[in-house]
């Protein structure tokens, strides 16, 4: 799947009669590339840099997750995710279709309500506010 996207994947061979190394070995065979040590991961990378080729989709700023476009957004976000929360746990699940928010987003106003104290998180994937 990560070929199919343009992404890099590596794989460590392994013996080719070794059942256990089936898989490793068929990514090499449908395009992965043979890893034998960490020299060859930087090497690879190295010249994927030099030449020009970008296959990182990255927005934002460094550090900030894929897919925020803004702080203005996780503002309006967090208003939204406050106004459907209570002290009744709900399922993240729920909250994202109802928010209609991305995953990203949702999961960043979440953590910053539990790291400020205001959100409690339960069993099965559950949230509430703390009263």
């Amino acid at each position: 799947m990560a070929l199919e996207q343009g992404r890099e994947v590596f794989a460590v061979p392994g013996p080719p009669l070794d059942p256990r190394y089936s898989g490793t070995n068929g990514l090499i065979r449908d395009g992965a590339v043979r890893t034998e040590s960490v020299d060859d991961i930087v090497a690879n990378l190295k010249a994927i840099k030099s030449s020009g080729e970008q296959n990182f989709t990255t927005h934002g700023k460094i550090g900030q997750p894929i897919g925020i476009r803004n702080e203005m957004e996780v503002s309006q976000a967090q208003t939204l995710i406050l106004t459907l929360l209570g002290p009744v746990p709900v399922s993240v699940d729920e909250l994202l279709r109802e928010c209609q928010l991305s995953h990203a987003v949702m999961v960043t106003v979440l953590l910053e309500l539990e790291l400020a104290g205001h959100l409690e998180r339960h069993l099965g994937n559950r949230v509430s506010l703390l009263s």
